[in-house]
């Protein structure tokens, strides 16, 4: 899935502290939820009840595997309902209006639970019996004031570095030559440029969303004091790091020669062609742009082509980033066979279905006791490696997601300094955490 942030309008209306407009009637209705919790049964019969599970409608088929299998095993039935694009701004309109599921996939990160109203609308999941099956990295989700509100079903997302292994040959470069700083990062790419006809970089500003990713990689080096800083007000996105970040993006990589020529208008769908042509010798994006190569060539294709490799700040390290396909949550309906039911789906899915779920899917496990399946390329083994020791993108550490990436193609576009944008991301950061109730704004 591709990472946005959601419209600054759309999250304070979400938040529901704007106006009366954006207010959810149902807000205050707690439901039940924890009474007379009992160990649950995955496949006991739920025969006559019907559940609703919203989805994206691109992820509509994403369910399908362990909707097919729980039907089969418990004789209930499971709706699945597409909402329309853009999923993250209108399920927040939809909740608003009174209008609810009773599962729903949802980003389950600290910068966009918070805008389904977990607290008055969700039901808690600690404790389920897959909770303790979770690897760690997956367990720091879905997590808000220390009370768990989404399950993980998959993993997040892992930013890192795609390289077509010709160029990178023809370049005279291997695997002692993969970087440990963003600014080997950016050495490595004048290497491609000087010794091979390729650009080094393919950046997609048409499309806009991959631009936050070259300045992401830059902010792994601020520990967890100045994110909690940031979150109470005491710090600010125009922190010269920030700043500095995006200097270095426009200077050292795209006024540097660094980028392919159509930078401005490249997309998302480009960057694979150009990668995989040998137009470009690298792309840092996230497993989206894995699963667009695994949808159009074979795993033996892949391998023969295409390497990955991690890279942070100052260090080899990865990046995950979580998205919508990663989170499942459960709503508080008022009706507790519905709600069990819903339990019940969830432990399915995440015990006695997951092997069949993730062989069927062809992705990582989330449950370091299920091995992840077989056949899958050498560069999705690589982000799974590199997963236990990842580093949260900001969406993952930020109470707030502000639309970087469209001040950032602001500036390729020379309508905003770096300064500008970091003061763009500033406003909209502050706009939408007052909007919040966040302490400090």
């Amino acid at each position: 899935m591709k990472r946005r942030a959601l419209p600054a309008l759309a999250l304070i209306c979400a938040a529901g502290l704007a106006a009366t407009a954006c207010s959810d009637p149902t807000a205050g209705e707690s439901g039940s939820d924890d009474a007379q919790r009992t160990a649950v049964n995955p496949t006991a019969r739920l025969d006559g009840v019907k559940l609703t599970m919203w989805t994206a409608q691109n992820t509509v088929n994403a369910p399908k595997q362990v909707i097919d299998a729980f039907e089969k095993a418990t004789g209930a039935t499971v709706d699945t309902q597409a909402i329309p694009d853009l999923y993250e701004q209108n399920v927040p309109t939809k909740l608003a209006s009174g209008d609810r599921p009773d599962l729903m996939f949802w980003q389950p990160s600290i910068s966009t639970l918070p805008f389904v109203q977990p607290k008055q609308n969700l039901l808690t999941l600690d404790g389920e019996p897959w909770v303790s099956k979770l690897g760690d990295t997956e367990k720091s989700l879905g997590v808000i004031d220390g009370k768990r509100y989404a399950a993980i079903v998959t993993s997040p997302a892992m930013l890192g570095v795609y390289y077509n292994k010709d160029v990178f040959r023809q370049a005279g470069l291997s695997e002692k030559d993969f970087p440990k700083s963003y600014d080997e990062l950016l050495a490595l790419g004048h290497k491609v440029v000087d010794k091979t006809d390729a650009a080094a970089f393919y950046e997609a500003g048409g499309d806009k969303w991959p631009l936050q990713w070259q300045m992401q990689v830059q902010l792994t080096d601020l520990d967890q004091q100045w994110w909690a800083d940031l979150n109470a007000g005491k710090k600010k996105w125009t922190d010269p790091v920030v700043v500095g970040a995006v200097k270095k993006y426009k200077e050292k990589l795209l006024d540097a020669g660094l980028a392919q020529k159509n930078y401005r208008t490249g997309t998302f769908t480009g960057q694979a062609d150009a990668l995989w042509k040998g137009d470009v010798g690298m792309v840092l994006n996230v497993t989206s742009f894995q699963s667009q190569l695994q949808a159009k060539y074979s795993t033996a294709e892949i391998d023969k082509k295409i390497g990955w490799f991690p890279v942070a700040n100052s260090s080899a390290t990865g990046l995950y980033s979580p998205d919508q396909t990663n989170g499942v949550v459960a709503f508080k309906t008022g009706d507790d066979k519905r709600q069990n039911a819903a339990r019940q789906f969830l432990a399915f899915w995440l015990g006695p279905d997951y092997p069949d779920y993730i062989k069927t899917m062809k992705i990582p496990s989330v449950q370091p006791s299920v091995p992840t399946p077989d056949g899958l390329p050498e560069t999705s083994k690589a982000q799974v490696a590199a997963l236990p020791k990842a580093i949260g993108v900001f969406q993952a550490k930020a109470i707030v997601a502000p639309d970087t990436h469209l001040y950032l193609a602001d500036m390729i576009f020379g309508k905003k300094s770096p300064q500008q944008v970091a003061q763009a991301i500033q406003d909209q950061f502050a706009q939408v955490a007052k909007a919040q109730g966040a302490p400090g704004f």
